[in-house]
């Protein structure tokens, strides 16, 4: 008897949800609009940060902003579709993505997203 995890024609991670090419669309469209809205923001931050500049600490108080900002984009946004409604939970919350970007992903994508977003709003510190 073979058990399902030894059959080869299985994904390997079932618990993982499957993405449709239309909802890859979707996901693609509504990842790049955040990712480009917080990388705006950014933009604007280091540009009043610039402006302010009177002396070097202020030079390297710019640079630190800048390195810590790029080690939180690079990790927050992992599109890799075992961790998209992970990403979209955690933009969800921040209000980085709204619910109608993500219109014509499946419920139960929707429903962990939703998830998500909530369990962040109830622990964040």
């Amino acid at each position: 008897m073979s058990s399902s995890s030894a059959n080869p024609n299985m994904y390997p991670y079932q618990n993982e949800p499957t993405w449709s090419k239309s909802e890859k669309a979707i996901a693609r469209t509504a990842f790049d609009a955040a990712l480009e809205r917080e990388l705006q923001d950014v933009m604007q931050k280091a540009k009043q940060m610039a402006n302010q500049i009177k002396d070097p600490a202020d030079l390297w108080d710019l640079e630190h902003y800048l390195t810590e900002r790029r080690k939180e984009i690079n990790r927050k946004y992992d599109y890799r579709y075992s961790q998209l409604t992970h990403v979209f939970g955690r933009l969800l919350y921040e209000g980085r993505v709204s619910e109608e970007e993500l219109h014509g992903l499946r419920d139960d994508k929707l429903k962990s997203i939703r998830s998500l977003a909530e369990f962040f709003a109830k622990y964040a510190a």
